[in-house]
């Protein structure tokens, strides 16, 4: 019997507060904060750890305020107490402590990864994720945690996330601090700089199929020829299909992959400088002796970008970690391993050595993304690699290959357009001291609450919504009255109304997060609401067909532009028939071409009905347009 089989003939009367395959010393103590219970089983993440003392109670809190039912560290030659720490979080049921012994000639790392493949713990566990002591899991998506984030790859029928990492730098901060290190460290490389795009896999784990690998697990090669690739679906970051090649090797995000709406991997390599020269003396799970110098501080010390996305946390987070502290003795030994790294700070600041790291910091600091070089160890062997690849891989990377050529030479092929904002209602009520960048002479705002990670490059090189915005000041009938559901931050309003002033706008938009951001778009670019731009109070609500109709009859708009979800194709049936003027022009773009792009044939199927046909020359994938058979004036 397979161990997915296992799992799944385990009797329900087992109790699921111990997890399967857990040491006798686990929860041997009693203790007030307990294990989180998933829906989705045995959630565990592993992670190997060397002297990480003063980060340990961090890391752990945070993961498990995430939901992580259960981490199993791997650590070797500690001297600072992290074993102690995570021996003590075994005996409240809240960690599993392993101990990492290397075989002469194999890194800790591979060799915390071969006990972790026969580990009872993570052999019997339904989810599993591999990454270290300092990457911190970071989710977008719904209410930022393991629970919501799995349940969103299943009902997709997926069964792994593919997790870009995001490089976050010290921020300039030089001095040692307590403070939680999500915290402290908000600034990040941008989300387009490909040398930060090595990625972590959380996937459901069957020890018979895949062996665990650092980046993301190896498919066993007897199940390569069998139907099993088949099976395997797995998404980015932003919750789409991952491309077949990566089933079978990479490690790495591409652009035609990478994703960060939904989850992304912190990862804070450097720290402060302070931190940086306390690793840099004590060495690293690899024993790769010459890693902590200043190159590799340029590399990893990214500060381009804010990003403000673990701040969600921290409630949950501090509230983990008084709890753990109300240990006395998980207490005791935090406080000891921050008194050692203090004194043994303390000590490297009489050296000369420490010094010259600060001064050689400092330069390494200054050298501007564009001059980081970052080659891979060696050359990569196109041959080698092709030699290595199955019958099965060959095949399936031919026809990826031959798909995207043919795709090329027929021309775009309609595709679901990329968000332009996060879903949900971020609280947006605090303004952010964001950039403000101009987009068709529109400032908008770099906020990551309501804008997706992978849009913010678009608003930083003015390219927002670009094409739309480009094509509909055209297609608009010269003095229409322009009325547009689902106006978001206002920016195509706005736009309208700038380059056409012989429209009248008037703006629509159920969101109260977007709303809000709307006003200050409007205040920035030093806008007021008056006859030729306006703002409606109604909302869709719960019957958006008939507040549809209300609307058309109080606004008379020859052109009705349709950017909210929520006029699905079956609202939309019942509402265009009762509009009352029918609108001589009707556009679909933005989130409701996001979430109907599929069904749009059966929305241009109700158009006739209205007296409205195609307009030519329409980009199906930023924007579906329909006129009147005899058109008003074209501006």
């Amino acid at each position: 019997m397979t161990v997915q089989k296992a799992k799944k003939a385990m009797t329900v009367a087992q109790d699921r507060t111990r997890p399967r395959g857990a040491a006798e010393l686990w929860g041997t103590v009693d203790f007030a904060l307990k294990r989180h219970v998933s829906p989705h089983g045995q959630v565990t993440a592993v992670s190997m750890m060397k002297d990480e003392g003063p980060f340990v109670i961090e890391w752990v809190a945070h993961h498990l305020a995430i939901g992580f039912t259960d981490l199993v560290v791997y650590t070797n030659d500690c001297s600072d107490g992290t074993d102690d720490m995570l021996i003590r979080l075994e005996e409240l049921g809240l960690a599993h402590h392993r101990r990492n012994v290397i075989p002469e000639g194999l890194r800790p790392q591979p060799s915390a990864l071969n006990f972790a493949q026969d580990e009872p713990v993570v052999g019997q566990s339904d989810w599993v994720m591999v990454f270290d002591a300092d990457e911190f899991l970071a989710i977008r998506y719904g209410n930022g945690t393991l629970d919501d984030l799995i349940g969103a790859a299943k009902a997709q029928g997926a069964n792994g996330i593919v997790v870009t990492w995001r490089i976050f730098g010290s921020g300039g901060v030089v001095d040692w601090s307590r403070a939680p290190v999500t915290e402290q460290y908000l600034m990040a490389a941008p989300v387009t700089w490909n040398k930060g795009w090595g990625v972590k896999t959380l996937f459901t784990f069957d020890p018979d199929h895949w062996k665990l690998g650092i980046h993301r697990p190896k498919m066993k090669t007897k199940w390569i020829k069998t139907d099993f690739p088949d099976q395997v679906k797995w998404l980015n970051g932003s919750g789409k299909v991952m491309e077949d090649y990566f089933k079978f090797r990479g490690w790495r995000s591409i652009t035609r992959t990478v994703g960060y709406d939904w989850v992304q991997l912190n990862h804070y390599a450097v720290k402060s400088v302070d931190s940086y020269a306390i690793r840099k003396m004590r060495g690293n799970v690899n024993f790769k002796k010459d890693k902590y110098n200043s190159d590799y501080w340029s590399l990893q010390d990214r500060n381009e970008v804010r990003d403000e996305t673990m701040l969600r946390y921290s409630a949950a987070r501090n509230a983990i970690i008084d709890q753990l502290l109300a240990d006395p003795v998980l207490a005791r030994l935090h406080r000891a391993a921050v008194d050692r790294a203090e004194a043994r700070l303390a000590e490297l600041r009489q050296t000369e050595e420490y010094h010259h790291l600060v001064a050689d910091l400092a330069r390494a600091s200054a050298v501007p993304i564009t001059g980081i070089l970052a080659k891979p160890p060696q050359p990569r062997d196109k041959a080698k690699i092709a030699a290595l690849m199955s019958d099965i891989e060959r095949a399936r990377n031919a026809r990826a290959k031959a798909d995207r050529k043919a795709e090329g030479a027929r021309g775009p092929v309609p595709a679901a357009p990329a968000g332009s904002y996060l879903p949900g209602t971020p609280d947006v009520s605090a303004p952010r001291a964001v950039d403000w960048v101009a987009n068709h002479d529109i400032l908008l705002p770099m906020d990551d609450r309501v804008i997706p990670q992978s849009v913010l490059p678009q608003i930083a090189a003015g390219k927002f919504e670009r094409g739309v915005a480009r094509k509909l000041p055209n297609r608009l009938a010269r003095g229409a009255a322009v009325l547009e559901i689902g106006s978001a931050m206002g920016f195509m309003g706005l736009h309208l109304a700038r380059v056409r002033p012989d429209l009248t706008v008037t703006l629509q938009e159920d969101n109260p997060s977007l709303r809000t951001m709307m006003t200050r778009v409007m205040q920035k670019n030093g806008v007021s609401f008056g006859p030729k731009l306006t703002l409606a109070e109604a909302l869709l609500g719960s019957d958006p067909a008939e507040t549809l109709r209300l609307l058309v009859r109080a606004r008379a708009p020859g052109a009705l532009l349709i950017a909210d979800a929520a006029l699905s194709p079956e609202v939309l049936q019942v509402a265009l028939p009762g509009l009352t003027p029918a609108p001589r022009q009707v556009f679909f773009y933005g989130r409701h071409l996001e979430a109907w792009h599929g069904q749009m044939d059966r929305i241009a199927a109700l158009m006739p009905g209205l007296g409205l046909a195609p307009m030519p020359k329409s980009d199906p994938g930023i924007l579906h347009a329909f006129e009147t058979s005899k058109p008003a004036d074209q501006p």
